[in-house]
């Protein structure tokens, strides 16, 4: 008679290999908390547009991942388009592109958007291609150290530092990284302009 040694191993019982995928589950949750719950408070965070104060820029449910980082480790420029807390209501987040740096006048005066600061005693104006209505209020507004200028791109129907004041720099999450949804406008840095 043959001798069958597979018969005398005694089988993993179900209860065990239960235990032992479940521990393994265990661990692969923690390592990607240990991962993700970092990098969703200090690095990068979702966004999603609410209005249509960036039109044409960014339509209203448009989903975003913001920069958080940039701005710890880097200086805001203009043109950037930022997510903030909104000064009037800090639970609230609105999202705007920064306009006048520190230390700048901002004028504004028949559409036209003239900035002077050191660099430019003089002023210089503002080119903006991702305006399409250029008809607003004509005042100047002066920043100062760790404070910006910032207004929507649907200039109009905007409530911005023209309405509510100087953004100081403390109340800035970050730069608007990634546009996700919709699928058909997915883009890097999206909204940048730079002058």
């Amino acid at each position: 008679m043959e001798n069958n040694k597979n018969e005398n191993v005694p089988n993993k019982s179900k209860f065990k290999e239960f235990l032992e995928n479940g521990w393994d589950l265990v661990k692969f949750a923690v390592m990607a908390l240990v991962i993700v719950i970092p990098i969703r408070m200090w690095i990068a965070q979702p966004f999603v547009v609410s209005g249509e104060s960036m039109f044409p820029t960014f339509d209203n449910g448009q989903y975003l991942i913001v920069d958080e980082i940039s701005y710890i480790l880097g200086k805001a420029h203009r043109g950037d388009v930022v997510i903030f807390k909104y000064p009037g209501d800090t639970k609230r987040y609105f999202i705007k592109r920064i306009i006048g740096l520190p230390n700048e006048k901002i004028t504004i005066n028949n559409g036209e958007v003239t900035i002077t600061n050191k660099e430019h005693p003089e002023g210089f104006k503002m080119v903006e291609p991702y305006i399409n209505e250029k008809i607003f209020t004509g005042e100047e507004y002066t920043t100062k150290d760790d404070e910006y200028f910032v207004m929507g791109d649907n200039r109009n129907r905007s409530s911005d530092s023209r309405a509510w004041g100087i953004l100081p720099k403390k109340l800035m999450v970050g730069r608007a990284f990634l546009r996700l949804l919709p699928f058909n406008t997915v883009s890097f840095l999206p909204g940048e302009y730079n002058q």
